[in-house]
């Protein structure tokens, strides 16, 4: 067994700090971050937006409805969330997944919303993307939330795009217009079916939205989204 191996293998054998707060040993996030700095909030069934207690829907969602059922998120994209998110996308820490996901799943209503689904469908990353980073976080992240019930060759990334950070909110679907397609072979088997979307982040729902609408076109019967974190609303 080759000696990288091993030693990956005995590190995570040892207790850890937290990285938030260094408490030792720790899980990665110990339990008093995550009620501090995950807590549950009232959140816009739509889209995650946070709302007042008792609100179902933000106003942007009223006045026009996204093609998403339901939209979950674990917590805010507030520190110390951000430079976690970092180290697991760009820093090659893909371990993070497991932790990040553990977190998902205590948020209400997520349970229930897999144990709902057909089918759990990660956001594609682009190829170059992809190559890039080498791996995608969404699948890392939807095959610790249900196995048994990821598909990640369904959803297809059609097309590089400008990154949506760079855009104002008015070009973000404009941009993605296109970007997302059903393997054509099984576009079908979307018909008569729940599928939920899993991302690491939501910011505008751009994404999201526009993959929903595809898998709705396909003849969906309900799309619901997980994430991770959803940030504040965009500037215009």
């Amino acid at each position: 067994m080759a000696a990288s191996l091993l030693f990956t293998r005995w590190r995570q054998r040892l207790p850890s700090r937290c990285a938030v707060c260094a408490s030792w040993p720790s899980q990665p996030v110990c339990e008093a971050c995550v009620a501090r700095l995950a807590p549950p909030v009232p959140r816009c069934r739509s889209c995650a937006l946070p709302v007042p207690e008792g609100v179902a829907h933000c106003g942007e969602c009223l006045r026009q409805p996204p093609p998403l059922d339901a939209c979950l998120a674990c917590c805010d994209y507030a520190w110390p969330w951000p430079g976690q998110i970092g180290r697991f996308k760009f820093q090659g820490e893909a371990g993070w997944a497991g932790p990040m996901a553990t977190l998902m799943l205590s948020t209400p209503w997520v349970e229930p919303t897999l144990d709902e689904a057909d089918v759990v469908l990660p956001m594609p990353l682009a190829p170059g993307r992809l190559r890039g980073r080498g791996f995608n976080q969404a699948l890392e992240l939807a095959r610790r939330l249900a196995l048994a019930k990821v598909d990640a060759r369904l959803l297809l990334r059609t097309r590089e795009t400008t990154a949506q950070s760079a855009l104002p909110r008015s070009q973000r679907l404009s941009n993605l217009k296109g970007a997302f397609a059903l393997e054509p072979a099984r576009a079908h088997e979307m018909h008569g079916r729940r599928a939920v979307l899993v991302d690491d982040v939501m910011t505008s729902g751009a994404s999201l939205f526009t993959a929903a609408q595809v898998l709705r076109d396909a003849g969906a019967v309900h799309v619901a989204a997980i994430v991770f974190a959803r940030t504040d609303k965009p500037a215009a």
